[in-house]
């Protein structure tokens, strides 16, 4: 697949979750009203900033890295079947970025990943919505550039097309299963598709403002392409229904942080205080009981 090709179908999937949020009125009805200047200036720079820099860093510095330590593996595995390669990066990239994001719900990498929480609706605009840190530092991208320089590139090209298809549509204010559910005929697939695959359902619990609806499940379903590593490693919670509120509990009572320390922490620290954005100002596990014992003093 050519760059200009696999950009053009990227855009196109952007465009059309996008159009489908205003076409079934979600956008307005889940993010119009809750979305601040703030979110706006830390979803577009975030953006911005992994495809114009993130981005070209693990792609150009794998490909060097590459031809320092192993120059007569350039192109080597090109020979390789697609389904071969397709499976080789499923776990290389997929499997990966399941392991880097269930690991960024542990104290000492939350601070790197609770800006994709911050967000109170979900919508295509929260999909790369995350810390500077975070994706710079995930092992997928770089083992990516490491997969194109074995030879990997046209199926590269496809996979992150697919991939990028489903997360997208996976945040999309939009929720696209919904009405599949409710065809009798399709519950056979729909429940091999929802194991598969991130879907809304599957997905919005994950961002889930809490968990105590018995919907949410914001320490598990961290399944990026593939759900299935949730359902192989216990951490999925199927429920084929949506939460009714998304977003972070310590945002709610403490008040939300600004996008300069959500996107470049440890560089820029937050003046709040109790945040997991400063040194010494609150781990994850502290923000829980912070916030279970204002709600019982409220």
């Amino acid at each position: 697949m050519s760059s200009h090709l696999q950009l053009a179908l990227i855009v196109a999937c952007i465009l059309g979750f996008g159009a489908m949020e205003f076409v079934t009125r979600r956008y307005q009805a889940s993010v119009s009203g809750k979305a601040t200047a703030n979110d706006a200036w830390l979803e577009v720079l975030m953006f911005v900033s992994l495809v114009a820099i993130t981005q070209p860093i693990a792609l150009l510095g794998s490909n060097a890295l590459c031809n320092w330590l192993m120059p007569a593996q350039h192109n080597a595995w090109a020979n390789l079947p697609w389904w071969a390669m397709t499976g080789l990066l499923l776990i290389g990239d997929d499997l990966t970025q399941y392991l880097w994001h269930r690991a960024s719900h542990t104290p000492l990498l939350w601070p790197l990943h609770r800006a994709h929480h911050s967000s109170s609706y979900m919508s295509v605009r929260v999909t790369y919505r995350n810390n500077f840190f975070y994706y710079l530092m995930m092992p997928g991208l770089w083992i990516g550039g490491v997969a194109v320089y074995l030879g990997f590139g046209s199926v590269y090209g496809v996979y992150l097309v697919v991939k990028v298809a489903v997360i997208l549509g996976a945040h999309c204010a939009w929720p696209w299963d919904a009405p599949l559910y409710r065809i009798r005929a399709l519950r056979p697939l729909m429940w091999v598709i929802e194991r598969a695959i991130s879907t809304p359902a599957t997905h919005w619990a994950h961002h889930a403002l809490t968990n105590a609806d018995g919907i949410g499940h914001y320490k598990g379903n961290f399944g990026n392409l593939l759900f299935f590593w949730d359902v192989l490693f216990g951490t999925a919670h199927i429920t084929r229904k949506y939460p009714a509120q998304i977003g972070l509990q310590d945002d709610v009572l403490f008040g939300e942080e600004r996008w300069t320390a959500q996107m470049f922490y440890p560089l820029v620290q937050s003046k709040r205080e109790h945040s997991a954005l400063r040194p010494g100002g609150a781990a994850i596990t502290e923000i829980d009981q912070l916030v279970a014992a204002k709600q019982e003093t409220a």
